[in-house]
């Protein structure tokens, strides 16, 4: 990554500079490579100068003059960057060489598909655990939109070289099966619509309880399943709760917690001292009842996940209603010696948009929108894309009038028709199979066009970075549109299929480098990539 190679120049010429001016040197300073907001500002940019400014309360622009100076003199830096500038208080901007570019244009092709692979997981064990909504009902536009979410971070993970596991965890036990088997048995009112009056023909049981674990099934293998299949997305394991009790691994796991001296009883109920691990308070894991709650069932589930799966990280992707739940689960973990090792994401609430407007009723639920509905109306593609456009802490909007456009304005459109666009170009040009361009063809590319796409192609596996670092998807669709957009203003204004073969070919290079980073953004996002449109 040209990030990687900034920072290993720049972290080089401090520790030359310090040696100079032992006065400079700050203890574990991290050099931190940014992207400037104006292409002004240059393609990168370093505030180190800043950072050693403030700790030792010296000049920052004079600093970056120091650093400067030398970063000039280094030979790798000198092939790299045709500028290096001072801006504000003491940042550094770098500006990429034309020379630079186009021999990366090279080595991207090199790479084909691979390129943008990077090897920060280095196969650790990492389990993403997603939607997980209770079978009690048709997947909601609001709890399915962990769906893309997850399924878009663990594409990532594995492509970043992590060995991904893709988890559903299906709560086929407590209340709410009691309350679906009084519904299906026309006892109860909690769940209602045609679903409920079609699957309760189907039940044999008489007991609410098994009434409803037989309901649970049907809903998840007819209704769940199915619509989980049309987003996309394949599990690797769906987990049932119900296997907990069997096992008894509940039981033993908070046995495991009283031998660590770790419950009390009071008021006839078993707590556990969550407290102890940061918690606000103590939490119940058994009611005075004996029923074990929600809390106790999770540490049960997550102490397999740790000790039988042998998981390094595990990343949970829960509703933001389910924030209360988390400091009792971290606490769980860390009584059992994974602390940070599971990772929570609270995603906030959809709302559908139409003409402006909340859209508020189901027309074949009564009390909500499905996700199934919401597929037929506007297809995988759109809902994928647009429920990952929004970061997990933004409460995310999907209008409605912009997602069945089929034209520009639609940004999974827009990104699509690069993508075709690029086929079409290729179709007419005979000689794509074992296409290698040579390195004088490439130093044709000198059109500003040219070399805005070659830099936007070259910061894909920051972008992977990025995610992998802080489970930003919303960096992928942000950077398809960006890559979507330097393409078509290159379209605009270069032909490619010229009567000067050489340019033709150094050309064809630059749209089959893009046409790779698009195919990887496309299968990491769940997206179809159409050759026409």
């Amino acid at each position: 990554m040209v990030k990687t190679k900034i920072k290993r120049i720049i972290t080089k010429e401090y520790k030359n500079l310090c040696r100079e001016q032992k006065s400079l040197y700050v203890k574990n300073l991290r050099v931190e490579i940014s992207r400037p907001v104006l292409e002004k500002f240059g393609e990168y940019s370093c505030n180190i100068a800043f950072l050693i400014g403030q700790e030792k309360k010296k000049d920052p622009r004079q600093i970056a003059g120091f650093l400067k100076k030398r970063l000039e003199k280094n030979k790798t830096a000198q092939k790299i960057f045709s500028k290096i500038e001072i801006a504000g208080s003491g940042f550094l901007n770098f500006y990429l060489k034309k020379e630079f570019l186009q021999d990366a244009l090279k080595e991207i092709l090199r790479k084909g598909r691979n390129f943008g692979k990077i090897n920060l997981g280095r196969e650790k064990k990492v389990q993403v655990e997603f939607i997980s909504a209770n079978p009690t009902g048709p997947l909601t536009i609001g709890n399915a939109r962990g769906g893309p979410f997850g399924d878009c971070l663990a594409n990532v993970l594995k492509f970043a070289n992590y060995k991904v596991e893709k988890a559903y965890y299906v709560n086929d036990c407590g209340k709410q099966i009691m309350e679906l088997g009084k519904s299906l048995l026309g006892k109860g009112t909690k769940y209602q619509g045609e679903y409920i009056k079609e699957i309760g023909k189907k039940i044999k049981a008489k007991d609410f309880y098994r009434a409803g674990q037989q309901g649970a099934r049907i809903i998840l293998e007819k209704i769940i399943k199915p619509v989980v299949e049309r987003l996309g997305i394949k599990y690797d394991e769906w987990f049932f709760e119900s296997t907990l009790y069997k096992s008894s691994s509940i039981k033993k796991t908070i046995n495991l917690l009283t031998k660590k001296g770790l419950t009390y009883r009071k008021d006839g109920a078993i707590w556990f001292k969550s407290k102890k691990f940061g918690d606000v308070r103590d939490r119940v894991l058994v009611k005075k009842d004996g029923t074990k709650t929600y809390l106790a069932g999770d540490i049960a589930y997550h102490r397999y996940k740790f000790e039988k799966k042998k998981f390094n990280k595990v990343i949970n992707i829960w509703g933001a209603d389910h924030y209360g739940d988390v400091a009792g689960l971290q606490a769980g973990m860390s009584a059992l010696g994974h602390k940070g090792k599971l990772d929570i994401i609270l995603l906030q609430f959809v709302t559908l948009i139409e003409e402006g407007k909340p859209v508020k009723m189901s027309k074949r639920r009564g009390r909500y929108i499905t996700m199934e509905e919401l597929l037929d109306e506007v297809g995988k593609d759109v809902v994928r894309f647009f429920f990952l456009e929004k970061s997990a802490d933004k409460h995310l909007e999907f209008d409605l009038n912009l997602a069945r456009e089929q034209s520009e304005k639609n940004p999974v459109y827009y990104v699509q028709y690069a993508y075709a666009r690029i086929c079409s170009i290729l179709r007419r040009y005979k000689g794509v199979e074992n296409f290698e361009p040579k390195s004088k063809e490439l130093k044709l590319l000198t059109s500003p066009y040219e070399l805005v796409l070659i830099k936007e192609i070259l910061k894909f596996p920051e972008v992977i970075e990025e995610i992998v670092q802080g489970y930003q998807v919303q960096r992928l669709p942000k950077y398809a549109l960006e890559l979507a957009s330097a393409f078509h203003q290159f379209y605009h204004h270069c032909q490619v299929l010229t009567s000067d073969d050489n340019l033709t070919r150094a050309r064809v290079a630059l749209i089959l480098a893009t046409k790779n980073t698009l195919e990887n953004l496309f299968q990491l996002m769940g997206i179809d990539a159409p050759r026409k449109m």
